[in-house]
């Protein structure tokens, strides 16, 4: 409701015989027993000479768009948290793997291709470099002085994987990303799983949500923590009103801070914009038109509230907001994924992910598992926030070729027919199927 008042190395490869202990990401020192190979040169990119990077931060929008569509109202009390930049990240892991259509539809759901596609995934990690940080501060009583963003990337092989280096190499100079072999159908691969999970969501989220099995191959995995003191903290939170839908006005932690903010009121709309300290990091907050349901600002109504504030004027004003501490369930993403156009990845007859390597047992690579997890805690000091997506790609035996090919693609009849007697309960005749 609106009042009015006057008058954010080279990682380690590379070689199957070397066993590789998961590196961290940005901010986090490599694990014990990494194997390091100075051959292998990341790629840097700067922000303003990256030509494709307007284009995947776009396209990363439309992708939280479609996970928003695939969380809908299942999460805790009908909340959704996710993370597009975790998915977009964990995608782009997978595209140095995919070939032919399955690139391209990739290629095309992020926005860049190539070289292009890589050096944008490099400027936007490089530019939350200066951020890098313990993921573990989350858990602190006092938020740090100064924002903290930690990324972290891997993939966990199966032993029945002939990994590529190339596809290994690619994932090192791009996204820093370690490397891990193990038994992906047993309980020590996924204890695996869980031990990063954890460490790298700083504990706010406790283990993986990769289903390990015998045809399990590889586990893509992406982590992103940010631990933030907002600029101007709020007051002590006080018990105020909440509009709960189905429900009605109940009691919850409600934080206010009285401040000078962006605030743009358009098409009944009204959005804010919450600064974190050293004004790097923000929260831009859009509230509805009384009654409505959140879901009816779309992704796209966030980007343009988001463009909106950015030359916003600032206000004196009063801004309440409640407490949060949101912890999402394993949130599937294959069909967002499916949504957003890329369709062959998760066909056993389409998906091409050859370039990741080769199944012992002759299957073929498909995109089986696609999951993220998130936590969102918002108190009067700031906020802490993590996100992990695990991709998880099996190996599937190719199916035969047929021994005819029936196409109906001209006028056909139909019958529907009850087995054990006979009895025909509907007849078609289709002549246009339109």
């Amino acid at each position: 409701m609106v009042k009015r008042n006057q008058p954010a190395r080279a990682a380690a490869i590379i070689g199957g015989a070397a066993l590789l202990a998961g590196a961290c990401g940005s901010g986090g020192a490599h694990t014990e027993g990494i194997v390091i190979d100075d051959t292998v040169i990341p790629i840097t990119a700067a922000v303003g000479g990256t030509p494709s990077l307007a284009s995947v931060v776009a396209h990363t929008w439309l992708l939280g768009g479609a996970m928003l569509d695939a969380a809908g109202t299942a999460g805790a009390k009908g909340n959704a948290v996710v993370s597009p930049s975790s998915l977009a990240t964990a995608l782009a892991m997978l595209a140095e793997g995919a070939r032919g259509d399955t690139l391209a539809q990739i290629d095309a759901a992020l926005g860049a291709e190539g070289t292009d596609r890589q050096l944008a995934f490099a400027a936007l990690r490089g530019a939350l470099e200066p951020f890098a940080g313990d993921p573990a501060v989350v858990q602190d009583d006092e938020l740090p002085q100064t924002p903290m963003v930690h990324l972290a990337a891997q993939i966990v092989v199966d032993d029945e994987l002939s990994l590529n280096p190339e596809f290994n190499a690619n994932l090192a100079r791009v996204f820093d990303a370690g490397t891990q072999f193990a038994d992906l159908g047993s309980t020590a691969g996924k204890a695996i799983l869980d031990a990063w999970v954890r460490h790298h969501s700083g504990g706010l989220i406790r283990e993986s949500a990769i289903r390990p099995g015998p045809d399990l191959r590889l586990v893509v995995q992406d982590a992103i923590v940010l631990a933030a003191r907002w600029q101007t903290p709020f007051g002590t939170a006080y018990d105020a009103p909440f509009a709960i839908p189905e429900v009605g006005d109940k009691k919850v932690a409600t934080m206010g801070v009285l401040t000078r903010v962006a605030v743009v009121e358009y098409d009944g709309l009204v959005a804010v914009r919450l600064p974190y300290l050293g004004g790097d990091f923000h929260a831009d907050l859009v509230l509805p038109p009384v009654g409505s349901d959140p879901a009816t600002i779309s992704v796209a109504d966030l980007a343009a509230a988001t463009a909106r504030l950015n030359g916003a004027e600032q206000r004196f004003a009063r801004v309440t907001v409640p407490q949060l501490d949101i912890r999402t369930s394993p949130l599937d993403l294959l069909g967002a994924i499916t949504a957003s156009g890329m369709t062959d990845a998760t066909g056993a007859g389409l998906a091409d992910l050859s370039g990741i390597g080769e199944d012992a047992r002759g299957g073929k690579l498909v995109l089986a598992q696609a999951w993220q997890q998130a936590a969102l805690l918002v108190d009067e000091q700031g906020t802490r926030a993590a996100a992990v997506t695990e991709l998880g790609v099996v190996g599937v035996s190719a199916p035969a070729d047929p021994e005819i090919v029936v196409e109906f693609n001209r006028p056909f009849a139909l019958a529907i027919v009850h087995a054990e007697t006979g009895w025909p309960l509907f007849l078609a005749q289709i002549r246009d199927p339109r």
